[in-house]
This record gives C-alpha cells, structure tokens and sequence, in this order.
C-alpha cells in the first residue's frame, strides 16, 4: 500500500512538490518584474526620437547590469523629472511607490539615494550624443509654396544665465558676481545657444561663467552653421571678425549695428533705397582686449561690402524708434528691405524659447550641487525641449496648423496628465497609439492668437514680500524681530 503522504523524516515523494525552477527561470522572473517597474511612460512619445540602442545596458562597469535603476530606467526617470511640476528627486521614488501599489506589491524605499547614484553614473558623453540626435530631427521640413528667403535656414543666436546650488565645487566653475558677499550669492552660469528660428529647435550650446562675453562662446559652435544658412542675432554679436569668418564659411549675417556710428548716405557705396544702402565696413583697430589674436587681425581684409537698412519703428510701446541692420544679403531684388526687417523682428522668438526651457521647464534655477552633475541637468532639459519640438511639429503637420501657434506650456501640460496613462500593463498597441493621437489633437485644440506687434513690457506687477535681504551668510545672519519696523530693501 502507498503512503500519499509524507509522515516520517526520509520519506520523500518527488510527485507530491514542485518541479524546481532553473537557474535561467529564475533569472527570466527577475527580468520581467524590473521591466514592470519601469519610468518608460515616455517613451512611447520619445521613442522615435531617442535611440534605444544608446539606453542598452553596457558591456562593464557603471550600469551594465539589468536592475531597477538601470540605464534605460534612469534616463527615463531623469527626463521625466525634468518634466515634472515638482522636479525633486523624490518625485521619481513616489512615481516608483505608485506604480509598485498598484501591482499589490511591498513599497520600495522612500530615499532618493540609490537613483542619485545611478543619475551620477550616466555617461556624458551618450547624453550629448542623445541632444545632438534630436537635433538632427528638425533639420528636414517640408517647404512652403512661397519663403521670402528662398528655403535657407536661419539660426538665431542668443544668450541668457541660470543659477544654481551654492555649493564650494559650483562657485569654483561658475563664481558669483564680486560686488555680492560670500554666502549670500549663487554660482552664475551663462549660455549661448543657437536655435533654428522656424521650428525652435536647439541646434548646440555652449555653457561659460560671468566672464565668458556671448561672442568666444558662438565661436565654439561654428561647426553648427552650413554653407547657406543664416545667421541672425542681436547687436551683441556685432563684429567684423565674426561677419567675415561668417561670409567665408558661405554664412551670411543679419545683426543690428552697435559700436559703430552709421554710414550716410554721402559716405555710401550705393543707395538702394530709402534707408537703404550699400557700405565698406572698416576694420577696427585692435585693443589689448579684443577677442582675437594679433595673427587672426593682420588677417582680416581691410573693409567689408556689406549693406546697412535703417528700421523705422511705428508700433507704440517697443523701446527704439529707429534702428539699424548690417547685413551681407546684398541682393536688394532677392532681399527687400521689408523682408530683412521683418526677419530681424522674428529674432524675438529666441527669447519665447529661452522662456520655454527656463520658466516653463524649470531650468532658470538648476538643482544639482556639483558641476558634472549640473552638466547632465542642462542636457536633459535640452533634450527634453527638443523631442517637445519634435512632438509639436509632428501634430502641427496632422492638423495642418503652424506649429509657432501650438503652445509650449500647454504640450508640456498635456504630457504630464497623459503620461501615467501610456505603460499599463494590459494596454493594447493599438490602445497606445489611439491615446498617442489624442494627445497630439489635444495640443492642437487650442492655438495662441496671432497677435501681430503685441507689447509686452518685462515688468513684475506682483510685489515681494517685505523680508530682509540676505547680506551675510546665513548662519551669521540676525533677523530683526519687529518685521513692522523695517522695508525690505529694492534688489
């Protein structure tokens, strides 16, 4: 008679248990939960922009091993936090705690340390090759039936500050301005960026401190400028050198003069009409302080034929009345005047995008206490406002709209309330790209206004509150008791 239970020690049935599990079933369990736990809710949108081959873990060292934080889950909660409303890292453990609970499943840890270090071991150089890959991506556009610049590219250039941490590595690499008191300042870093002015695109950047001028930072991006694009920018990037380097790279330039008193007409090569006039530029005399060396002077010719336009501003509120372009469209047939001042009134977009990336992302005051680190947060932003581009061009084109009217903030709001739902588990493909196509109506439902010579003052209407200013450190500071007694001094 046989026993079907075991009673006595040794008494071993191998029908009454479990088949045991290899060592690869095992590892194939493993496998499955950490891609459960996933931060690619995004890349469902991102994906076609982001190269998944760069996320692959790599073949040793930091991130080569599949785990919750790995290299593909860490970029993903990276850009994610980018995107968020908070921006904490906390905001990405919470993300995790949600998505866990929802499984029934015991919550993780609530510290922020383990992704911390996986945040540090992403390399920089795959995040610069990521900015660049979706930069290309707007590079190609379908041409209007009529472009009063003939289908070249222009690229507007323009510089802005961020501040971050103060922290004793920042301060080293971004110093504080000198008339402010140690402990009471912040690291300032300034960025010149160079964006495609039809679809905002950031084509490349160049990170420097207070004392980097707008012009050596353009000279490292040389490279991003083609034979036939043109180069816009403000009276900052007014110089010779930097005209003729341009015209020998087959650049031409649009910038308004600064510096220089403007030709008249008497003086001129050619009047091509009103306000408009064909010129020899002079080449200046070289100071101790000039941005070039000695060699590069002696090799710069004598004067440049370019053509000046002077710009009549009828528009109330705009602070100038009249100005002037420089420029090396010297084709008055090709180029009309009008076209050329209509182009330099566009070069205001550049600042919408700096506003885009440093109020509407968060980017104007950074988190990350040391300079590599600070590094990698510029590039996500940076990535992340480009695959945003991306996104917004490619439901323009659905909708047969421009894609200057569809609005940044409300795409960035529109992916953060679809983003939760776009990685469930028993969604269909089919199901995804339906919601896919959703979002892209949804960031087309409302257009902005086309509000042709719209003023708008930088002015703060809000008032401060009346608090003290920070004038020693802060552990060296004495607040004053009676808050009514005092007014908060004017920044």
């Amino acid at each position: 008679m046989q026993n079907p239970t075991p009673l006595f020690p040794g008494f071993h049935l191998q029908t009454l248990r479990r088949r045991p599990r290899s060592a690869r079933q095992i590892l194939a369990e493993k496998m499955a939960e950490l891609k459960q736990k996933s931060f690619s809710q995004l890349s469902e949108c991102f994906g076609k922009y982001i190269p998944a081959h760069y996320l692959q873990p790599a073949q040793s060292g930091a991130l080569s091993r599949r785990r919750l934080f790995s290299k593909e889950n860490t970029f993903w909660a990276f850009l994610s936090q980018i995107l968020d409303a908070d921006g904490g890292c906390l905001e990405v453990v919470r993300k995790l705690q949600a998505f866990v609970a929802m499984q029934s499943k015991p919550l993780p840890s609530s510290s922020t340390a383990a992704y911390c270090q996986a945040r540090k071991r992403l390399d920089l150089s795959t995040l610069k090759t990521l900015f660049q890959h979706t930069a290309q991506q707007l590079q190609d556009q379908p041409k209007t039936e009529t472009d009063p610049l003939h289908y070249r590219r222009v690229v507007v250039v323009d510089g802005t500050g961020i501040s971050m941490p103060d922290t004793a590595e920042n301060q080293q690499v971004w110093p504080q301005i000198s008339n402010q008191k140690p402990g009471c300042g912040f690291p300032q870093a300034a960025i010149c960026a160079c964006f495609a002015l039809r679809t905002g695109t950031l084509l490349s950047y160049e990170v420097g401190n207070k004392k980097s001028h707008e012009l050596p930072l353009l000279r490292k991006q040389w490279d991003t400028f083609q034979s036939g694009d043109i180069f816009l920018g403000d009276k900052g990037f007014c110089s010779f050198y930097d005209v003729y380097c341009f015209a020998e790279r087959g650049v031409d330039s649009v910038i308004t003069l600064a510096r220089r008193l403007p030709v008249t007409e008497a003086e001129s090569v050619k009047v091509l009409g009103e306000g408009d006039l064909l010129i020899h530029w002079k080449k200046p005399v070289r100071t101790k302080t000039s941005s070039y060396s000695q060699a590069d002077w002696e090799g710069l010719p004598e004067s440049l034929l370019l053509r000046q336009i002077k710009v009549t501003v009828n528009q109330p509120g705009f602070r100038v009345n009249t100005f002037y372009i420089v420029t090396t469209l010297l084709d008055a047939e090709d180029y009309p005047a009008n076209n050329i001042a209509d182009l330099y009134f566009q070069r205001w977009d550049v600042e919408l995008f700096f506003r885009d990336i440093k109020t509407t992302m968060g980017m104007d005051i950074l988190r990350c206490k040391t300079p590599e680190m600070v590094h990698k947060e510029i590039l996500m932003h940076l990535i992340a406002y480009n695959c945003i581009r991306c996104i917004m061009l490619e439901s323009a084109n659905r909708k047969d709209v421009s894609a200057r009217r569809i609005s940044f903030k409300g795409s960035v709001q529109a992916l953060r309330q679809w983003e939760p739902h776009l990685n469930q588990r028993a969604m269909s493909g089919r199901e995804r790209n339906r919601l896919i196509l959703l979002l892209y109506d949804s960031m087309t439902r409302k257009l902005i206004p086309d509000r042709p010579g719209r003023s708008e003052p930088r002015a703060v209407k809000r008032r401060p509150k009346p608090f003290q200013l920070l004038t020693a450190p802060r552990h060296e500071m004495i607040e004053i008791k009676h808050t009514s007694k005092y007014r908060a001094k004017a920044a």
